[in-house]
C-alpha cells in the first residue's frame, strides 16, 4: 500500500478530486502542488528527510502564469524526479492522447500508468492506482486499445537483454546482476517486472513465455 503521495496538477478542482480519490484508496499522507518546481522540491526534501514519496501523479501541461517556473512540463518534472529517485512510480493523469508521445512515457521515462481524462476517468484513476500499487502497468481502455492497434513496441536493449535472460532459464530475481555487469540501466528488479509488464500489455500477451516466443520468431533473440 502507498505510504506517501505526490500529486501535481496546476488546476484545483482536479486536484482537489485526485487527493481525495487517493484519500479515499487509504493512502495516509498526501501532498499536492500546483507547479512542477514545487513537486520537485517536495521530493527532494523527502528523500533527503529518509521518507521519500512511493508515487508521483502528475498532469502534462501546466499552464504558464505571474510565478516563474525552472520546470513547465510533466514530462520534464518526470525526468528530474526520476533521476532523484529512480524507484519512485508514476502515474500521469492528462488530456493529452497522442499515442507517440505516450509510448515515449512509458519506454523513455519508466511511467507505471497512464489515465486519460475523459469520461469514466474517476474509474479508471482508481483502477490504476490499484494496478500500480501492485508493481503493475496501467493505461487507460482508450489508450491500451490504440498501443495494441499501433502495436509499435520498439525493443531497447534492456528488453532483448531480460528476453534472452528468460530464454536461457534464467530466473527473472536474478536479471538485475547481469544488467548490472553489461552497464545496463535502471537494472532493479522493480524495474525488470515494470518493461516485462509493458511489453506484455502492448503487444496483447499474459505470460513471459509468450513474449519470449514472439521476439524468438521475429529474430529478437
Amino acid at each position: 500500500m502507498f505510504k506517501k503521495v505526490l500529486i501535481a496538477e496546476d488546476h484545483e478542482v482536479a486536484n482537489l478530486s485526485v487527493h481525495r480519490t487517493v484519500q479515499e484508496y487509504g493512502v495516509a499522507e498526501t501532498k499536492y502542488v500546483y507547479y512542477c518546481d514545487d513537486a520537485l522540491t517536495w521530493i527532494r526534501n523527502a528523500i533527503r528527510e529518509g521518507e521519500p514519496y512511493d508515487l508521483l501523479i502528475t498532469d502534462l501541461v501546466f499552464e504558464d502564469d505571474i510565478v516563474p517556473q525552472k520546470i513547465t512540463h510533466g514530462k520534464d518534472l518526470i525526468k528530474a524526479a526520476k533521476e532523484l529517485q529512480p524507484e519512485l512510480k508514476v502515474i500521469v493523469f492528462s488530456s493529452i492522447e497522442r499515442i507517440s508521445l505516450i509510448e515515449d512515457l512509458f519506454r523513455n521515462y519508466q511511467i507505471d500508468g497512464y489515465v486519460r481524462k475523459a469520461r469514466h476517468d474517476g474509474q479508471h484513476f482508481k483502477d490504476a492506482l490499484k494496478a500500480v500499487d501492485s508493481n503493475k502497468i496501467y493505461q487507460s481502455p482508450d489508450i491500451r486499445l490504440a498501443l495494441r492497434s499501433k502495436n509499435s513496441h520498439e525493443f531497447t536493449a534492456m528488453d532483448i537483454q531480460i528476453i534472452s535472460s528468460l530464454s536461457n532459464g534464467i530466473l527473472q530475481k536474478n536479471i538485475p546482476q547481469i544488467l548490472q555487469d553489461k552497464n545496463i540501466k535502471p537494472s532493479g528488479l522493480s524495474s525488470i517486472e515494470k518493461r516485462l509488464n509493458l511489453m506484455k500489455e502492448v503487444l496483447g500477451f499474459t505470460k513471459n513465455e509468450q513474449l519470449v516466443v514472439y521476439c524468438k520468431d521475429r529474430g529478437l533473440i
